[in-house]
């Protein structure tokens, strides 16, 4: 029995005990606490206070390790309510107390009473009231505190009380189990369900002994995700506390040591088991960080339960004010101005499977690395056939996919970087090659981490660090997380499967491979491609992924400034405006997927021929921001009139490569005079339709206001009557009413009945021509009728030229006529009649201008000489016109007199 020892008799009067107060630490025993005074700079001094004149029940002890053949004791028949009747009423309380013996051993035996004095409830009393402990056998009741503590004795009796109840009390022995067999099984039978228990032991602040209830197992409770200082044991068996250690140790006492709380059992560590302590008042684990008396660790955050973001957050909240173990911490970017360190920027190139170049707001470039991952490597002996160069992107196992992912996510778009750390340069070893400073960061685009979005499909592996390294991603831990769940579902470098292989064939400089290749690229036409290097504005480095292979290549019909080139024994300077092309070049298509017209070779094996890039043509790009010329070679090509036009607009511009250009006088063609005139009546007339044969359609200006009327009237007919539809049953050449795209019925004609959904009509007013589906007409009413009015569309041919029958000459000519005179007014003159339509000439409405004319001196049609007299001038005055633009070699004329020898093999003649 853990008794007291009778207060010692003095000879001579009896001293006045002195009172003392302190506040109470633990409850030892039912007669024995422990008590401590208040903190100041500091854990605060403790004493062991022992019960005078009473004994309670020893509680159960483990055998020491030291002594194999001792036995663990089990509790006394009402020890452990008597000190939970203790526990309970004094943890955290303040007490006074007085000390009336103390024994050579330093032991000392006292009163105690709730509260700052005397008064207060005397608790030597209320156990032995209680009957959870007796008076001292042999004590005589010789003055009134002893007194007392016989009636209470006597009381507890009378009411069968604890140890005076029937029986032997052994129901208040608990079975204690030190040791669990199968920790993981114990940890995961708990479902991670808040298990209530008692903090027995507290061996520093993140390291406790718990009391499990109810089944009373006491085990080691190591808190998730955190370490705090501990106490170091030396040779000699002492303990040399960690800075903090001591205060780290008294924050976690003062609140947790023997109060109830809850526990999550989240893991565990050999016997040790982590998890989450949950008292009232919070989580020991999140004030621990937020005071600076612990850190992060990595190894067990990953099994902390109530969001790892809350303990890096509460570190951070720490680290940010220097509390304790940070006092004296720095930022890793703590040199950074915010708009350094958080920005957004333009991805332009992703270098490998952690590196990416961005273009800032200001157009500066940057490298970012993003934090905390390794790219795929070749691990162990490197297996690479000596006599054969690496190549990363292809010959490391997922490093092309890795490639691939950040640039299908990021070239080209826009991301927010977060700056983690900045890693300093560092020289070069004889196993690791030398690094230039890295800007380490967190890039999110659409709120996903890209890093963790790597790692998560196996295409990158998370970095560890030393405890105390702090450079490190800001959600390392959803790092980590990602990488579990790739390693569990099998994901790229961490599945079983064969790894996979890329075997691309560079064709780039071989001469012969890229002839035995041309015929091939030829024939395919476009092909996909991307750019997976820029030399200079016009050279680029293409992967062709149908193909898997690599190819130089060389934009057609462009002359590019030359860049500066290193030769032997001296640097070549480049050419004005070599680099601004490189650049333009680079930011338009550099990784992007594009799309090539391979056309030809060179000498040293290089393909030569169109790139597209969002249909546009690179080439016209580049001569179009007058950083290319047009070559003669590009006469040859169905680009040529493209290129000319930017070319122009370039040169007007005077910028770049134009900036000293000049234009050159331009000499007139003089009309030549004829003896007869043709008489000539243009009539207003406006232009409805063009075809692709270039007829046109036109109305008459003067009956305009007539079909204005008769749609208007009918429209409203059709509003207050609309058709029903699908009644109407379409017959080729009958007349019906159509619906327009616009939403709007018009008059037409039926062209032909393919089916219900494909009814050919012919807009009578306007001269086009749509497909539609029967549902979209009706009959025509009787009062809008071409009887009423005649159809207002009246198609004519322009009169003295000759239409290309080359498909691609006619759609620029028709094109051109589309731009000048659809849906304008004009000035209609009939010239003579043909089969089919009458042929005319006509006439912008503000410059008198001949229409077809234009299109002779633009060399987009050629002249039909007619004999008739009263043509002569016009004919002659277009042949001159002509003349013009084969000098000019423009357009059909590109490539000369085409007409020659063979002419009638093209479709033309004299």
């Amino acid at each position: 029995m853990a008794s007291s020892a009778q207060s010692g008799g003095t000879s001579g009067g009896p001293a006045v005990p002195t009172v003392q107060r302190g506040i109470v630490k633990m409850v030892l025993s039912g007669c024995a606490i422990i008590v401590r005074g208040q903190p100041r700079g500091g854990p605060p001094p403790e004493r062991q206070i022992n019960l005078s004149n009473i004994r309670a029940g020893n509680l159960a002890r483990r055998a020491a390790a030291t002594q194999p053949d001792a036995k663990d004791t089990p509790d006394e028949a009402w020890a452990f309510p008597a000190r939970e009747f203790l526990r309970k009423k004094l943890i955290g309380k303040e007490v006074c107390f007085t000390i009336e013996n103390k024994t050579p051993q330093g032991r000392e035996y006292g009163m105690i009473y709730l509260g700052k004095d005397t008064n207060g409830e005397n608790i030597a009393e209320s156990l032995v009231a209680e009957g959870l402990a007796t008076r001292r056998e042999g004590m005589r009741a010789n003055n009134p505190e002893q007194n007392r503590l016989s009636e209470c004795e006597e009381q507890a009796k009378a009411a069968k009380k604890g140890m005076w109840s029937e029986g032997n009390g052994s129901h208040t022995i608990r079975d204690l189990k030190y040791t669990i067999e199968n920790p993981r099984h114990f940890v995961d039978s708990h479902h991670q369900k808040p298990v209530n228990a008692i903090i027995e032991h507290v061996r520093d602040g993140s390291v406790v002994r718990a009391l499990l209830l109810p089944d009373y197992y006491l085990v080691t409770v190591m808190l998730s995700g955190i370490k705090c200082p501990t106490f170091r044991r030396e040779a000699d068996g002492s303990e040399t506390p960690e800075p903090f250690a001591a205060e780290a140790k008294f924050f976690t006492e003062s609140r947790l040591l023997q109060r109830d709380v809850q526990i999550i059992l989240e893991s565990c560590h050999n016997q040790n088991i982590l998890g989450t302590i949950l008292h009232p008042n919070g989580n020991i684990t999140e004030l621990l960080l937020k005071e600076g008396f612990a850190r992060c660790v990595d190894w067990s955050i990953a099994v902390y339960t109530r969001g790892a973001e809350k303990l890096r957050a509460a570190e951070r909240f720490a680290k940010e004010r220097r509390l304790r173990i940070w006092r004296d911490y720095v930022a890793p970017t703590a040199n950074l101005d915010q708009k350094d360190k958080q920005f957004v920027a333009k991805v332009m190139q992703v270098l490998n499977a952690d590196a990416i170049v961005v273009k800032l707001n200001s157009g500066d470039y940057k490298t970012i690395h993003l934090s905390s991952i390794r790219p795929p490597r070749l691990e162990g002996e490197n297996t690479q056939d000596k006599n054969k160069k690496l190549r990363p992107l292809y010959d490391i196992p997922y490093m092309f996919e890795a490639r691939e992912f950040l640039r299908k996510k990021l070239i080209g778009k826009k991301v927010n970087v977060t700056v983690d750390y900045i890693r300093p340069a560092s020289p070069a070893t004889e196993t690791v090659p030398a690094f230039s400073e890295r800007t380490c960061a967190t890039v999110t685009i659409g709120g996903i981490n890209i890093a963790e979005a790597l790692v998560s499909k196996g295409l990158a592996t998370v970095i560890r660090y030393r405890q105390d390294d702090d450079q490190r991603s800001s959600h390392y831990d959803e790092l980590l997380a990602a990488e579990a769940r790739a390693i569990k579902n099998g994901k790229g470098l961490h599945s079983k499967k064969e790894v996979p292989i890329h075997r691309v064939a560079d064709i780039s400089g071989d001469t012969q491979k890229a002839k035995q290749f041309l015929p091939f690229l030829q024939r395919a036409g476009r092909s996909e491609a991307v750019v997976e290097y820029v030399f200079s504005g016009s050279r680029l480095k293409l992967y062709l992924p149908k193909e898997t292979c690599l190819i130089t290549f060389l934009l057609a019909g462009i002359e590019c400034p030359r860049g500066a080139r290193n030769l032997p024994g001296l640097v070549q300077e480049g050419e004005p405006f070599s680099e601004e092309a490189t650049l333009f070049t680079k930011e338009l298509v550099l990784q992007r997927e594009v799309e090539v017209e391979v056309e030809s070779m060179d000498k040293a094996g290089n393909f030569i021929g169109w790139l597209h890039i969002d249909s546009a043509n690179l080439s016209v790009l580049l001569v179009e921001h007058a950083l290319s010329k047009v070559h003669f070679t590009a006469e040859r090509s169905s680009y040529y009139k493209s290129l000319l036009s930017a070319e122009e607009a370039a040169k007007q511009k005077k910028e770049k490569v134009w900036a000293h250009y000049e234009e050159q006088p331009v000499e007139e063609v003089v009309p030549v005079l004829e003896e007869k005139e043709r008489s000539a009546s243009y009539k207003p007339v406006f232009v409805t339709e063009i075809t692709d044969d270039l007829h046109f359609y036109v109305q008459d200006v003067e009956t305009g206001t007539q079909l204005e009327k008769l749609m208007e009237n009918m429209r409203n007919d059709i509003a207050s009557h609309p058709p029903v539809e699908g009644s109407y049953a379409p017959r080729r050449g009958e007349f019906c009413i159509a619906k327009f795209v616009d939403g709007e019925w018009y008059r037409a004609r039926v062209e032909k009945v393919e089916s219900p959904a494909k009814v050919h009509v012919f807009y009578i007013d306007y001269g086009n021509r749509e497909i539609l589906p029967s549902t979209r007409l009706g009959t025509l009413p009787p009062a809008f009728s071409t009887r009423v009015l005649p159809a207002q569309a009246t198609e004519y041919a322009f009169a003295f030229i000759q239409v290309p029958q080359d498909e691609d000459a006619r759609t620029d000519a028709v094109d051109s006529v589309v731009r000048d005179i659809q849906n304008t007014q004009c000035l209609l003159n009939v010239e003579h009649l043909s089969a089919g339509c009458p042929h005319v000439t006509l006439q912008f409405a503000d410059s008198k201008g001949d229409v077809g004319l234009g299109l002779v001196k633009e060399g987009l049609v050629m002249v039909e000489v007619r004999k008739e007299k009263q043509f002569q001038k016009v004919i002659t005055e277009y042949l001159n016109a002509q003349e013009s633009a084969k000098s000019a070699r423009l357009n059909l004329w590109r490539y000369g007199d085409f007409r020659a020898d063979d002419a009638d093999e093209f479709g033309y003649s004299r």
